[in-house]
């Protein structure tokens, strides 16, 4: 037996045992993103892209099983991959999501919905909407990709279901032949084989890795767009709506008002229990506050030091409106959190660091010690709902704790800086030879309008803002040497959460520091755009590490290698991203080419601050060529597989055939060794 067939044995044999109900639980919250993004891609083409989203999500979230004991040992054999290895409970999700996303696209016999047969019974069914998830108003759809994305898209529509399946097993979960042929059978698939061999007839774009692509945005369910529906067919039945439940609601709203109504409370749900502690919470009177210059004498230069601003800060009817929303949010209020963020009531009184109107809202900024809350509600108090925004915030900085979203509207922020912030620079990230112009902040710290990247579908520009502090904020910081080398200067960019997200420059090894010289510039330049893969992640800094550089063969000019990581304020869901930076065409920065990601890796970190990556590249003479490179500390590179041949030092360029695949492997100076990341 091969260490292949036994690997793939013991994967195996790790399923053999039953699933529990908190086992599969765990495994579906954990890996959600990856089972949504599997459904998606199986799931028909014919659907149309938001009924996809939202099928995709209904098929995920209906996967866990009905008992405490959640299948059987047969039901899950052979369904173990490269993420699934060792997790019998994330094996058996999957295994469900991926026969319900069969099951989709499968003509049945027999009685069909609404007592039709066969495949038009499947098509009433698709064209019914899920249960849940569901959006009224609103079509839902994954961010548009390049022409790499667009062609395998068309590839995969083509393919019959079964095969788009194993297409998308062995691309994003890596698994074998031999795996994927037992899934597929596990899963209800008759001709696995014939399914393999459909799948293995589809080839990745000239230059791209089918595993890149599928783990784009553009086949991403959970990272979405949002448009309109027909707006005058929802006008039409609405009008139709309101004289038949007018009569029902004004009778409920005057049978249901539980004490005081809503006055006092807003848009809060009705309140059930009494406590003093938590009664004390929703006070507005007892609302922590600093003191104007806190910040300077403070032993902790973050949000705790921020004193309240704005121009409702006496307005206590609002605070309570805001607190009892925070305690009890009704069903009218929208309410949002940044991932492993709780959205739970206070645990005691909170502190007041904002209350004004920002444009046409009332906006209300709370920081309970490990959240900041943003309360939200129109100014005058009458039409539209409240909005409730939770992000994660502990263990902040003077670094990261220099700004929070106060408002957005129509594509474009307003942030508040922190007291100790001096001056606002506006920067385009794309364009590094601009000095950037100077934002103005009003006597609040309320910046005015500037265009926010996380709501932009194209990579034109991309907004960045830089801070700058007052000297002797923050010891040993990156000093801003065009400003006269007084001051720390804050590189930040909306990610499209309440916490604007750092930026750095630098080994890792070396405690990376803020963006400054036009060597940072220029490689964030080409860095920007692939941002939008860490959207909406919780992230808290991105560093961006040129670990290597290489003279290209044939005369191609030198390329530079990129390691970028995005770190999160919960720790864990980092993402790491390594980048080949060819020479750029004239003088536009072309943004570098993703040759491997990862997630949850020490990999690029000051944890383990090495890494290995690689890539096929074409020359301009037409001679295709396997590129590696490593960090500083990489002695030696060695490539096997389809492209074999070694290199000592931290560089190696090998002659190679259009699609060929190689593994690459590297020992470290002191003797360790070192994959590639993937």
């Amino acid at each position: 037996m091969t260490s292949r067939e036994a690997t793939a044995a013991t994967h195996s044999s790790a399923v053999v045992e039953p699933v529990g109900l908190e086992q599969a639980e765990a495994a579906l919250v954990e890996h959600y993103p990856r089972l949504v993004r599997i459904a998606y891609l199986v799931l028909p083409p014919g659907l149309g892209r938001n009924r996809r989203v939202l099928t995709a999500h209904a098929l995920a979230q209906r996967a866990l099983p009905r008992s405490r004991t959640g299948g059987t040992p047969g039901e899950a054999v052979g369904a173990v991959g490269a993420v699934g290895a060792g997790e019998p409970g994330y094996a058996f999700v999957r295994l469900r999501v991926l026969r319900a996303a069969l099951e989709a696209g499968r003509p049945r016999r027999g009685w069909g919905l609404l007592g039709l047969r066969g495949p038009r019974g499947l098509r009433l069914r698709a064209q019914l909407p899920p249960l849940l998830p569901q959006v009224w108003g609103l079509r839902l759809f994954p961010r548009s990709g390049g022409a790499d994305e667009l062609a395998l898209d068309q590839a995969l529509s083509a393919l019959p279901a079964p095969a788009r399946a194993a297409y998308v097993l062995r691309g994003l979960d890596r698994l074998t032949d031999r795996e994927t042929r037992q899934l597929l059978e596990a899963a209800g698939v008759k001709d696995a084989r014939a399914a393999l061999i459909a799948a293995a007839r589809v080839t990745a774009p000239q230059g791209s890795r089918a595993d890149l692509l599928l783990e784009s945005p553009e086949f991403d369910p959970c990272s979405l767009q949002a448009r309109p529906t027909d707006l005058l067919r929802r006008r039409q039945h609405l009008r139709a709506a309101v004289a038949t439940t007018a009569a029902v609601l004004v009778c409920g709203t005057l049978l249901g008002l539980p004490g005081d109504g809503w006055g006092p409370d807003g848009a809060a749900a009705p309140s059930y229990a009494r406590n003093p502690a938590s009664e004390r919470a929703l006070d507005p009177a007892a609302l922590a506050k600093a003191a104007p210059a806190a910040w300077r004498t403070s032993d902790r230069t973050e949000f705790s030091a921020w004193p309240p601003r704005g121009n409702r800060t006496g307005d206590k009817a609002l605070q309570r409106r805001a607190l009892a929303v925070w305690a009890r949010p009704g069903r009218s209020v929208r309410v949002s959190a940044t991932p492993g963020t709780a959205s739970g009531p206070p645990p005691g009184p909170a502190q007041l660091l904002y209350a004004g109107v920002v444009d046409e809202a009332a906006v209300v900024l709370l920081y309970d010690g490990l959240r900041v809350v943003r309360y939200a509600e129109p100014r005058d108090g009458e039409g539209g709902g409240a909005v409730l925004d939770f992000a994660r915030t502990d263990a902040a900085g003077a670094a990261s704790a220099t700004a929070l979203v106060v408002g957005r509207t129509d594509d474009n922020v307003r942030y508040l800086t922190a007291p100790w912030v001096s001056g606002v620079q506006l920067r385009d990230l794309l364009r590094p030879g601009d000095a950037g112009r100077s934002l103005h902040r009003d006597a609040d710290g309320v910046t005015d309008p500037l265009p926010s990247p996380a709501a932009a579908t194209d990579c034109r520009a991309w907004p960045a803002l830089e801070l700058r502090a007052r000297a002797g904020v923050e010891r040993g910081a990156a000093r801003d040497a065009s400003k006269g080398g007084t001051g720390t200067a804050y590189l930040l960019t909306d990610l499209g959460e309440l916490t604007p997200a750092r930026l750095t420059y630098g080994s890792p090894d070396r405690a990376p520091r803020d963006v400054a010289g036009r060597e940072a510039y220029v490689a964030w330049s080409r860095t920007a755009c692939h941002l939008a893969a860490v959207r909406a992640m919780g992230v808290r800094a991105v560093n961006s590490w040129q670990f290597a550089r290489q003279r290209l063969p044939g005369g191609g000019g030198t390329a530079a290698w990129v390691c970028t990581r995005a770190v999160t304020w919960r720790g864990g869901g980092s993402r790491v991203m390594a980048q080949f930076q060819p020479p750029p065409a004239g003088q536009s920065g072309l943004p570098g080419t993703v040759v491997a990601r990862a997630d949850d890796t020490a990999a690029c970190g000051p944890r383990a601050p090495h890494v290995l990556a690689g890539v096929l590249w074409k020359s301009r003479a037409g001679q295709w060529y396997v590129l590696a490179a490593g960090s500083e500390r990489v002695a030696a590179i060695s490539a096997s597989g389809g492209v074999r041949g070694s290199a000592r030092g931290n560089l190696l360029a090998l002659p190679a055939k259009a699609g060929a695949h190689s593994e690459l492997d590297a020992r470290l100076d002191d003797g360790a060794r070192l994959r590639a990341l993937r």
